[in-house]
């Protein structure tokens, strides 16, 4: 059975894509492509902040396997975003594409003190199998 997403918000950039679904359950995924230059601000983080408000702890899928690059500063706000909010957050699981984004997603779990809560994945197919489980 496939789930629908209760809601799908679209940020388009010059360099980045980034777009974030929520479901029941609760569980969000946020899907990344490009470089993420911090073009859209403080956007993604209010939206997923409103959906966090009011879905109790939640489930959160960051896929960054079409990520080229992250710059310093957003990995910095990210990391911090995640550490205020990680009370809002049962699970934390991210995708990463290659060695330079595990990198970076081990310095936001480390800088955010979310290693009980966060795991990350280098194979697609082990993230898609963990998603899958937690969608209702």
């Amino acid at each position: 059975m496939i789930t629908k997403a209760s809601s799908q918000n679209q940020f388009h950039g010059v360099h980045c894509h980034l777009s974030i679904e929520t479901f029941p359950g609760p569980v969000a995924v946020m899907r990344i492509t490009g470089t993420d230059i911090g073009e859209f601000g403080d956007a993604p983080m209010l939206e997923l902040q409103r959906f966090l408000a009011g879905a109790g702890p939640t489930h959160l899928f960051i896929d960054a396997r079409e990520v080229r690059g992250a710059s310093i500063d957003v990995s910095g706000e990210w990391a911090e975003w995640l550490r205020v909010h990680k009370v809002n957050l049962h699970t934390i699981s991210m995708l990463t594409g290659s060695r330079f984004i595990e990198v970076t997603a081990d310095f936001v779990r480390r800088f955010a003190e979310l290693q009980g809560i966060m795991r990350i994945y280098s194979h697609p197919v082990d993230f898609d199998i963990a998603l899958a489980e937690s969608l209702p």
